[in-house]
C-alpha cells in the first residue's frame, strides 16, 4: 500500500477545503485544528531563508511553499491559513488577503491599484464609509472618481469607454442601501476593451459568499467586510480581499505590509472558526427575509420595499437571475410619514436593534441618512434614493414568526 504523502491529491469541494484545506496538523503539536499562533517575529532555519524570505516580501522572487515567515506585520501562520480556506469561498480564486477591517481592505486596493492624477469609476450609492474615503482622502490627493448610478449598465459602459488613464473599476452590488443591482459581465467586458485594462472590484458583502461570485462572471478582485456575514456575530472587524491572480494579491500584500493593518492572530482564528457556517446563517437569514418581505410589502404604511425578491424592474430582474442564486437578508423601505415615520418605526421595535452594520446572527435596522451615509449633503442623498424616510433592515437567525411580528407592531405608528 503506498505511504500516505505518496497518494494523489483529491479534488475537494470548497465546503471540504473551508476545514481541511492548509493546515499541518503536525506543525501545531498534533491539534486537529488551528491554535493562535501569537508571536511578532519568526526564527529563520538558515541564513538563506531569511534571505529568500526577505526576497519574496520584496516582489524579488515567487513563495514557495517552504518560504519562511519573517514578522506578524507581513504575515503570521493565522493569516495564511485563514487566506487559504477563504480562497476555496470563491470559484476562479487563487489568492487572498486579510486586513483588520472592511475599510482597511478597500483602501488599500485604491492605494495599491490607483494613482493620483488618474482616474477610477465608482457605482452610486455606495457605502457611506467607502464614499468618505473618496471624498475626504482620495479627491484631496488628486485621486479622481467617476460616480456611475447602480444598474444603469449602458451609462456604466459609455463611462468606462470614454474615460482616459483608467485605474480601476469599484462595484457595489447590490448597491447600499437601495438594494440595486449593477451587471458585473457588463462592466468586465467594457474594461477589458479599454487600452489600459483597468482592474475590475467588487465590494460583494451583501451577497456574498453564498449568493453571489463575481470572479465567474470576470472580476479581478473581491472584497468583504468580514465583519458581516463572514464573521457572523458581531464581535469582531475584518476585512477580506479575494483575487483570480496571485500577482494581485501579493501587490495587495505588499501595501498591507507597509500599512501595517493585516488582522491580527486572535481575529483572524475566530473569523477561520466562523467560515465552515457561512453559507448555513445566510441560507437562513434570507430565508427568513423572504418570509417577511411577503408578508409586509401590502403595509399601508410601506411607500416602497427593496428587495431582490421583489425586483419588478426588468432589466434589474434580468441582471439577478443572471449573477445571483439566491435574495439574501438585507432589505430597505420607505416609510409614511418622513424622518418621523422612519423614526417612530425603529423607537418601537422590541427585538431588532437600532444599529449599524449588518450580517450578524441578530436582526438590526438602521435610519441610513442619519447614519451610515449622514456625511453626504440632503440633496445628494435625495438623488442617490437615500430618502429620510428610508430604513435599512439586516435579518437574521431569529424565527422569523417573532421578527415579523415585531417589524408588524413597529409599523403600526
Amino acid at each position: 500500500m503506498p505511504k500516505k504523502d505518496k497518494l494523489p491529491p483529491y479534488v475537494i469541494h470548497p465546503s471540504t477545503a473551508l476545514i481541511s484545506k492548509g493546515f499541518d496538523p503536525s506543525l501545531s503539536v498534533g491539534s486537529a485544528r488551528p491554535a493562535v499562533f501569537r508571536s511578532s517575529t519568526y526564527v529563520f532555519s538558515s541564513p538563506e531563508k531569511a534571505k529568500e524570505a526577505f526576497e519574496v516580501a520584496l516582489g524579488k522572487r515567487e513563495p514557495s511553499p517552504d518560504t519562511e515567515l519573517i514578522y506578524a506585520r507581513l504575515s503570521h501562520p493565522n493569516a495564511e491559513i485563514l487566506e487559504t480556506h477563504l480562497t476555496a469561498l470563491e470559484p476562479e480564486a487563487k489568492a487572498s488577503a486579510v486586513f483588520n477591517s472592511g475599510m482597511a481592505a478597500i483602501s488599500t486596493i485604491f492605494f495599491t491599484f490607483c494613482k493620483p492624477q488618474r482616474n477610477f469609476i465608482y457605482t452610486n450609492p455606495i457605502y457611506g464609509g467607502t464614499h468618505h474615503l473618496i471624498s475626504e482622502l482620495l479627491t484631496p490627493m488628486q485621486y479622481t472618481g467617476h460616480p456611475v448610478m447602480a444598474g444603469q449598465t449602458e451609462k456604466l459602459q459609455d463611462v468606462i469607454y470614454k474615460t482616459k488613464n483608467l485605474d480601476l473599476i469599484f462595484i457595489e452590488t447590490p448597491s447600499n442601501p437601495t438594494l440595486t443591482i449593477t451587471d458585473i459581465e457588463a462592466a468586465v467586458e467594457a474594461a477589458q476593451s479599454h487600452p489600459d485594462k483597468p482592474l475590475v472590484v467588487v465590494d460583494n458583502t451583501f451577497m456574498g459568499p453564498t449568493f453571489q461570485h463575481p470572479l465567474e462572471f470576470g472580476a479581478d478582485l473581491v472584497v468583504y467586510s468580514a465583519t458581516k456575514f463572514l464573521g457572523g456575530f458581531s464581535d469582531l472587524l475584518g476585512g477580506v480581499i479575494i483575487g483570480r491572480s496571485q500577482k494581485h494579491i501579493q501587490q495587495l500584500q505588499g501595501t498591507r505590509a507597509i500599512m501595517g493593518n493585516i488582522l491580527q492572530p486572535d481575529e483572524c482564528w475566530i473569523l477561520d472558526t466562523r467560515l465552515p457556517m457561512v453559507e448555513i446563517r445566510m441560507r437562513s437569514e434570507s430565508q427568513n427575509t423572504k418570509l417577511i418581505v411577503e408578508q409586509i410589502k401590502k403595509h399601508p404604511n410601506i411607500i416602497e420595499l427593496y428587495h431582490p425578491s421583489l425586483i419588478k424592474d426588468e432589466k434589474q430582474k434580468k441582471i439577478y437571475q443572471k449573477q445571483c442564486n439566491g435574495s439574501g437578508s438585507i432589505f430597505s423601505m420607505r416609510l409614511q410619514g418622513g424622518q418621523k415615520g422612519a423614526f417612530e418605526f425603529l423607537r418601537n421595535l422590541r427585538i431588532i436593534k437600532n444599529a449599524v452594520s449588518l450580517g450578524g446572527m441578530e436582526s438590526l435596522c438602521c435610519h441610513p441618512a442619519t447614519t451610515t451615509h449622514s456625511e453626504i449633503s440632503p440633496e445628494r442623498l435625495f438623488e442617490l434614493g437615500i430618502t429620510d424616510d428610508l430604513v435599512r433592515l439586516s435579518i437574521g437567525i431569529e424565527d422569523h414568526r417573532d421578527l415579523l411580528q415585531d417589524i408588524e407592531q413597529a409599523l403600526d405608528y
